[in-house]
């Protein structure tokens, strides 16, 4: 037992290391927006320009970089995208953003884009749909509304349709 006792105080012989908290995901709820703005700002930032990105992870990064854009186009103090999924051949595009007002009042929209890949020709066009239907007021119409149980309020905007009527 002795000889146990030497060897475990040789090999533990440091003081314990102080360690910075945990952060939590930007996929909690309850983090403020702010917080997962600035999450998001420094992933986008961390990314290296000259390494390899895929296409699907540039549709994500497109998604999150326009935020800001999509708060000048509504009108909003600020803006933040929740969740990006970029489409694939059975999957439609899809993008969560919460808006926050002035007074403080949160706005959470949930826009689904077309079926495809992040590569076709028609998916540059799904963050420009997002900031004209914004910046058009925001109307919904049941034309291009969507039920969709993913959503928080229950239906999503469906940019396709909208731009097809529009």
């Amino acid at each position: 037992m002795a000889r146990l006792s030497v060897t475990m105080e040789t090999i533990h012989a440091g003081r314990r290391r102080s360690l910075p908290p945990v952060p939590r995901t930007a996929i909690d709820g309850a983090m403020p927006l702010e917080t997962v703005a600035s999450a998001s700002a420094l992933a986008l930032a961390l990314v290296d320009p000259d390494e390899h990105i895929d296409d699907a992870q540039r549709f994500v990064a497109r998604l999150r970089g326009a935020a800001t854009a999509f708060a000048a186009a509504a009108g909003a103090e600020s803006a933040v995208v929740r969740e990006a999924v970029p489409p694939a051949r059975h999957r439609r595009s899809r993008c969560r953003v919460v808006l926050r007002s002035a007074d403080g009042q949160e706005t959470d929209v949930t826009f689904l884009g077309p079926v495809g890949r992040p590569s076709d020709g028609g998916q540059p066009e799904f963050d420009l749909d997002i900031t004209r239907w914004l910046a058009a007021g925001q109307v919904r119409d049941d034309a291009w509304l969507v039920a969709d149980g993913d959503a928080p309020d229950g239906v999503a905007v469906d940019l396709s349709a909208w731009r097809s009527e529009a």
